[in-house]
């Protein structure tokens, strides 16, 4: 059975996660100790004392979230479970990067952390512009839409340079970025145009859109000196939607995910990919895991025409790994 690993992004994080998977598997605990050592955060305390609100900071969950894929990752390869391919959701590409070989995990923590405070410090100013606290950027998912409503609806705004179709995640589901007044006026115009709901999101700012411009330069020149390897496993990007196999090509897109959409399902479909690089006996001879905390892509997952013939499975607690053989 050959596996796919599907990384999840921000927004994934939840109080107490992977606390029962560091309690079981003492290489989980192991690894989280390593990351800490590496960034001088104390990530433990991010995943399992933090406030909801405090973790939903780029500067704390993205270090998280990151820890904890990569914890889980390393649990299944002890149980012989190491993945042919891999893909992950906005920031869980850097969980995809570091499992295909292409940045050591040190590189791989340190690069989060910076990448997390860069887009938090972002986030705090564009929040300042605004009116302060309480006029916060950020993200929220609109369902009942396809993502082509989805653009046209809120096009208006997106030409005012305030709300941004952001993250194609599904048929049935799109994001979108924006200004504490764009996310407002985005509500609006979305429910008029007829969608389902409207579920604003547990990120600290508005990703994947031009908003991030600043971040994304600031990020890139961190990435300088940095060697990404091409990898040793097949790769599929969110921002190109399809494999990438180039170690140049992963550090140029990774400072594009600051301001460029997420193309999960979308025209160019980076799942799609990943099925028709599976196929033929797609069903009888893979295995995809949701390896991190939360279980949104293999609800995304769902939402696809592909769980007809193949099921996403999300690896996210000591149960759901004692489960697999």
């Amino acid at each position: 059975m050959k596996s796919v690993f599907l990384f999840p992004g921000q927004g994934a994080q939840k109080n107490g996660m992977l606390k029962d998977v560091c309690e079981k598997y003492p290489e989980a605990m192991a690894l989280v100790k390593k990351a800490e050592e590496i960034s001088g955060e104390k990530i433990s305390d991010f995943m399992w004392n933090c406030e909801e609100s405090e973790l939903a900071r780029s500067d704390r969950s993205q270090l998280a979230i990151t820890t904890a894929s990569l914890a889980i990752a390393k649990v299944m390869e002890t149980k012989g479970i190491v993945p042919e391919m891999c893909a992950g959701f906005s920031l869980g590409e850097f969980a995809a990067l570091c499992t295909a070989g292409v940045l050591t995990f040190e590189e791989t923590i340190k690069l989060v952390k910076e990448r997390g405070i860069i887009m938090q410090k972002a986030c705090d100013k564009l929040a300042q512009a605004s009116g302060g606290d309480d006029a916060k950027p950020g993200m929220a998912a609109v369902l009942g839409l396809t993502p082509d409503q989805v653009k046209e609806a809120v096009k208006p705004l997106s030409e005012k340079g305030i709300a941004f179709a952001a993250n194609m995640n599904s048929p049935k589901q799109t994001v979108i970025s924006g200004t504490f007044e764009g996310i407002k006026e985005a509500e609006a115009l979305c429910t008029a145009a007829g969608c389902r709901r409207f579920i604003k999101l547990k990120v600290a700012g508005p990703f994947h859109s031009p908003l991030m411009q600043e971040a994304g330069e600031e990020f890139e020149k961190v990435l300088e000196t940095m060697n990404f390897k091409n990898p040793t496993k097949r790769l599929f990007s969110n921002v190109a939607g399809k494999e990438i196999t180039q170690g140049e090509e992963a550090k140029k897109l990774a400072v594009k995910h600051f301001t460029n959409p997420v193309l999960w399902t979308s025209e160019e479909k980076e799942i799609a990919q990943i099925i028709d690089s599976a196929n033929p006996d797609c069903k009888n001879n893979w295995a995809i895991y949701e390896t991190g905390p939360g279980a949104v892509l293999s609800g995304l997952w769902r939402d696809s025409t592909y769980a007809e013939n193949i099921s996403c499975t999300a690896v996210n607690t000591a149960e759901t790994l004692d489960s697999i053989n």
